[in-house]
């Protein structure tokens, strides 16, 4: 079986160093990567571009909204993709995630979705 070509969509603002260790965790997993930046002031969006990542500054003039994001970045991933991965700027993906997820696909035509599971880096640093 050929491996898929899976692009990654990021989204995020003001993320710093999480949305680093969120790049570098899907890289290598990933043959594209797209961040999408709602505004960021604290050099998301360079910082993004320094990893090789494809960036999209949305338009200030419209509402930012998390479907907005998702919606640009798959616009701007484009063809040729057989799966995409979208992950919160905050969030990172465990190593070997993206090749189960498309190794599960892949055996399964008839499921369209495959999730994980979200779990906090930190739990104990939340009051």
């Amino acid at each position: 079986m050929t491996a898929p070509a899976i692009g990654a969509v990021v989204i995020g603002r003001n993320e710093g160093e999480r949305l680093i260790r969120c790049l570098r965790s899907l890289q290598g997993q990933v043959q594209q990567l797209v961040y999408v930046d709602s505004g960021s002031t604290d050099g998301s969006a360079e910082a993004a571009r320094t990893l090789g990542a494809r960036v999209v500054e949305l338009d200030l003039s419209q509402p930012f909204t998390a479907a907005r994001a998702r919606n640009a970045g798959l616009a701007a991933l484009g063809d040729g993709f057989e799966y995409v991965q979208f992950v919160d700027g905050d969030c990172e993906a465990d190593p070997g995630w993206i090749a189960a997820a498309a190794a599960f696909l892949q055996s399964r035509p008839e499921v369209a979705v495959a999730c994980g599971r979200r779990r906090e880096r930190f739990p104990e640093a939340w009051p």
